[in-house]
């Protein structure tokens, strides 16, 4: 049986936006594998996570909770992506593919966040 969070839009999208983050990363230099890379992938995989514990929470008082954290995690992914291409770790074409799973994963989880 499907879990509950594995239906909800918000969260198919902040998977494909975590799995993508780590892909894009992968090319980071190795230096960085304890700076930015470490802590972009942890921001970007802290989205769907948040919806997971959320949704195996009692209520919904407390899944806002964890959707709240989950926009939270996506803001900080937001400025760490554009560090990355500021500093030539992310090509534009990349960024530019990888900034538009993360608009679209905010629009839905504002979406989300504001139905609870």
């Amino acid at each position: 049986m499907e879990k509950g969070y594995k239906k909800l839009e918000v969260w198919k999208k902040a998977d494909a936006l975590a799995k993508a983050v780590y892909a894009a990363t992968s090319s980071f230099p190795k230096d960085e594998v304890y700076g930015v890379t470490s802590q972009l992938r942890r921001a970007a995989l802290s989205v769907p996570v948040n919806i997971v514990e959320g949704t195996g929470r009692q209520g919904n008082k407390e899944l806002k909770q964890f959707a709240n954290i989950a926009l939270g995690s996506l803001a900080e992914t937001e400025y760490l992506l554009e560090f990355c291409k500021d500093v030539g770790y992310l090509p534009e074409k990349v960024f530019a593919e990888v900034e538009t799973l993360r608009c679209e994963t905010g629009r839905l989880l504002w979406c989300f966040y504001k139905s609870l």
